[in-house]
C-alpha cells in the first residue's frame, strides 16, 4: 500500500474522529447545559450599630473570619448604663409611692367608714338642731307676745292709778279703791318683769340652738371633708398603677440599648470593607463594615433562554471555580430567573408612557441569557469568594 493511500486513509480517519468528537460534544452540551458565564455569590449584610456612640473597642480585622456570637466592636456603654440606672431609680420611686399610698389607703379604710358614720351622725344632729332652733324661735315669739300683753296690762293699771289718785283728795273714791289699783299696778309690773325674763331666756335658748346648729353643720362639713380626702387618696392610686407599665418599658428599653452597645456577629462570616477605627463615632443604622455569610455559597450562571427548558429545580450540577479549575464541586439547582432587563436596542426604553422602540434592523438576533442559581453543597472556604469566576454544568438527564 502506497504512502499516498495511507495518508488519505489517516486523513479520513482524523476527519471522522473530529466529527465524532464534535458530535459527542454537541450531544453532551445538548443533554447537560453548561456555561462559563458564572460567578460565585453569597449573602452579605451591612453591620451597623443599633445605638449611637463612640467606638471604644474593635475586635476584628478586615477579611477576618468570625464565628456566630463573636463581639465585633463595642460602643461606649457609660451613657446607656446611666440611662438604665435612671430608669430603674424612677421605677423604684414609683413603686415606693404606690406602696406608701396603699398603706395610707389601708389605714384610711377605717377612716372612710368612720367619716361616713360621722357624716350620718352630723346630718342627724343638723336635723335635730334645726328642730331645736325652730322650737326656740317659737318660744321667743311666744315670750315676745306675752311681754306685749303684760306691758299692755301694766299700762292699763298705771293709767288707772293715775286716774284714781287725784279723785282720792276729793274723796270721790275710797282709799281702798286706790290701794287696789296700786296693787294691781304692782302685780302688772311684776308680770312685765317676768315676761321680760322669759323673753331673755327664750332668746338665750334660741341663741344656744343656733350655736348647736352651726356646730352640727361644721361637724358635717368636717366629716365630709375627711370622707372626700379618703376617697381622693384612693383615686390617686389608679394613675400611679397606670404608670407601672411605662416605667417597666423604660427600664427594658434602657437595658436593651445597653446590651446593644456590643455588636455581635449574627452568623459565621467573613469581615470585609472594614474602614473604621477605635474612637470613631458610630451612628444608629449607619453601616460600619460588611459581613459575608459563610454558611451558604451559590454560583449564579447565565444560561441561554433555549436551555432553560432542560433545567429544573433540584437538578444536580458540577461547579468549577477559576482558582481551582481541576477540582469539581457538587451543587444543586435552587431556582431559575424569571426576568432580566429588556434590551433597549430591541424594544426600546420602557417608561410610564409608550415603549421607545428604535427603528433598526438586526441581522443577527442573540438569545437572551437568564440567571440560574446553584447552591454549592460542600463549598471550600479557601476557594469560594464573592465574584470568583466559575463554570456550571447542569445534569439534566442524571
Amino acid at each position: 500500500m502506497s504512502r499516498k493511500l495511507i495518508g488519505r486513509i489517516l486523513g479520513t480517519l482524523i476527519v471522522l474522529c473530529a466529527a465524532a468528537a464534535v458530535l459527542a460534544v454537541v450531544r453532551e452540551i445538548g443533554r447537560n447545559p453548561q456555561t462559563d458565564d458564572a460567578e460565585v455569590f453569597a449573602n452579605l449584610i451591612g453591620i451597623a450599630p443599633e445605638v449611637s456612640g463612640r467606638i471604644v473597642k474593635i475586635n476584628v480585622q478586615d477579611n477576618q473570619f468570625v464565628r456566630k456570637g463573636d463581639v465585633l466592636f463595642e460602643v461606649d456603654p457609660i451613657p446607656y448604663q446611666y440611662a438604665l440606672d435612671t430608669a430603674r431609680s424612677q421605677q423604684a420611686m414609683l413603686e415606693g409611692q404606690i406602696k406608701d399610698l396603699e398603706r395610707t389607703i389601708t389605714a384610711q379604710d377605717s377612716a372612710v367608714l368612720s367619716a361616713q358614720a360621722s357624716t350620718k351622725s352630723s346630718q342627724a344632729k343638723i336635723a335635730s338642731s334645726n328642730s331645736a332652733v325652730e322650737a326656740a324661735k317659737a318660744n321667743v315669739d311666744a315670750a315676745k307676745a306675752e311681754l306685749s300683753r303684760t306691758q299692755a296690762d301694766y299700762a292699763y293699771a298705771e293709767n288707772n292709778v293715775i286716774r284714781l289718785e287725784p279723785l282720792l283728795t276729793e274723796q270721790f273714791v275710797t282709799v281702798d279703791s286706790v290701794d287696789q289699783a296700786r296693787t294691781a299696778r304692782a302685780v302688772r309690773g311684776e308680770g312685765v318683769r317676768l315676761s321680760r325674763a322669759r323673753l331673755a331666756l327664750a332668746e338665750a335658748q334660741w341663741a344656744s340652738a343656733v350655736a348647736q346648729q352651726n356646730e352640727a353643720q361644721a361637724g358635717y362639713e368636717q366629716s365630709t371633708a375627711q370622707l372626700d380626702q379618703s376617697k381622693k387618696s384612693i383615686s390617686l392610686l389608679a394613675p400611679l398603677i397606670a404608670q407601672r407599665e411605662g416605667r417597666e418599658a423604660a427600664v427594658k428599653n434602657a437595658a436593651y440599648d445597653l446590651s446593644r452597645c456590643k455588636v455581635i456577629a449574627p452568623f459565621d462570616a467573613h469581615v470585609t470593607n472594614l474602614t473604621i477605627s477605635e474612637g470613631a463615632y458610630a451612628h444608629t443604622g449607619q453601616q460600619a463594615f460588611t459581613l459575608i455569610d459563610a454558611r451558604t455559597w451559590w454560583v449564579i450562571g447565565n444560561f441561554r433562554e433555549s436551555e432553560l427548558q432542560r433545567i429544573r429545580t433540584g437538578m444536580k450540577a458540577d461547579v468549577f471555580v477559576m482558582s481551582r479549575p481541576n477540582e469539581k464541586f457538587q451543587g444543586t439547582v435552587e431556582s431559575t430567573g424569571f426576568g432580566v432587563t429588556p434590551d433597549p436596542s430591541l424594544i426600546g426604553r420602557i417608561s410610564q408612557g409608550l415603549p421607545d422602540v428604535q427603528r433598526s434592523l438586526n441581522w443577527v438576533h442573540l438569545s437572551t441569557r437568564f440567571p440560574v442559581r446553584v447552591r454549592v453543597d460542600v463549598p471550600s472556604p479557601e476557594y469560594f469568594r464573592i465574584g470568583v469566576s466559575a463554570m456550571l454544568i447542569v445534569h439534566s438527564h442524571s
